[in-house]
């Protein structure tokens, strides 16, 4: 039987190397858009330091890009890479909720 810390921070290990691409659709400054800007950032700066691009598309400026994505809803995070491809609806205030969908935080068991 392998040690379970040893696999889990093989894991983190393996996770540290990988570079996150995430796009986060908004509409506009509206207050709840403002609102995800600033709490993506600050999950990524915090957990994805150096490993991660952001990029901030507003839906009133580039609807191709949104309708492309089937972006029904706003503000949304695509997390494009690495994959699954995972999606995020609301101000990402939960932010336990999104470290787990980006694979950052171990399920409980």
């Amino acid at each position: 039987m392998k040690d379970s810390t040893q696999e889990f921070e093989k894991t983190l290990a393996l996770k540290k190397d990988r570079k996150y691409v995430l796009r986060l659709y908004v509409t506009g400054t509206t207050p709840r858009s403002v609102s995800a800007i600033k709490n993506i950032r600050k999950i990524c700066d915090d957990h994805l330091k150096g490993a991660y691009d952001l990029e901030v598309i507003d839906i009133y400026q580039q609807p191709v890009l949104a309708k492309g994505e089937q972006i029904i809803a706003a503000p949304t995070l695509l997390k494009k890479l690495p994959l699954p491809l995972r999606r995020f609806i609301g101000d990402m205030s939960n932010t336990a909720q999104i470290l787990l969908g980006l694979d950052l935080r171990p399920k409980k068991q």
